[in-house]
């Protein structure tokens, strides 16, 4: 069968499912730091209830025929069913395609069973979350949950200078923005861990972002004495 076909078949199998599983949402501000490969994108979901988190959660949105990506609110307004998502738009793949597009006003679709990570706080003394430009919502939607919040710190690492002072200038957080030295990134935030001293006791590491660096980042850790239970680790892809 031709890939012609085939692409007629599909879509219209799209055009039969996806308004049944689908819930539609409003763009209220799109806001691309400078420079813009990563974008900053205010939504209103009127159906979505996101009230009580135990996980960190994240919405599957639609982004191209067919094609979904997870992004995870760093916050959620409960009175006016609003949030924030963060979208690292360096790469060409269909999320920050559908990213640089948007602009206020339009109207998004995403499916309407929001989904949760493994990612909720253990009861240890020090939570520390370690992540790249494409996680930073979910540090922050991790960073609420901790109490007291003094248990809580990380670092992100962000290849961009100018992204890394707006980062300070932006976010009240313990989350450090350091500088990108390697490709994936796992080799410098291990440095950076390194220099933090922390204890092999009471310490759950909670890693998030490019598949690369979290599965790295995941081994250094383990060389460096953390057990397996003490490293929790969420992958990203575009």
């Amino acid at each position: 069968m031709e890939i012609s076909t085939l692409f007629k078949l599909r879509k219209k199998a799209g055009q039969l499912l996806e308004p049944h599983l689908l819930q539609t949402g409003k763009v209220l501000e799109v806001r691309a730091w400078s420079p813009s490969t990563l974008i900053e994108v205010d939504l209103h979901l009127p159906l979505v209830n996101m009230e009580q988190w135990s996980q960190v959660p994240y919405i599957k949105f639609r982004v191209d025929h067919l094609t979904f990506r997870d992004y995870t609110p760093s916050g959620w307004d409960a009175e006016t069913h609003t949030c924030t998502i963060y979208i690292d738009a360096i790469h060409n793949g269909p999320g920050a395609n559908w990213a640089r597009q948007l602009k206020k006003d339009d109207t998004i679709s995403y499916l309407k069973k929001v989904g949760f990570t493994p990612h909720s706080p253990a009861p240890t003394s020090a939570v520390i979350a370690l992540g790249d430009e494409s996680s930073i919502g979910h540090m922050l939607a991790l960073q609420q949950m901790v109490l007291p919040h003094t248990r809580f710190s990380g670092g992100v690492v962000i290849g961009n200078d100018n992204h890394r002072d707006q980062f300070n200038e932006y976010f009240w957080s313990p989350i450090e923005p350091i500088a990108r030295k390697d490709i994936y990134g796992h080799n410098s935030l291990m440095e950076w861990v390194l220099k933090q001293h922390y204890s092999l006791e009471n310490t759950m590491f909670y890693l998030v972002g490019n598949s690369t660096m979290v599965s790295q980042l995941r081994k250094l850790l383990k060389q460096q004495g953390y057990p397996s239970g003490q490293i929790k680790a969420q992958g990203f892809w575009d």
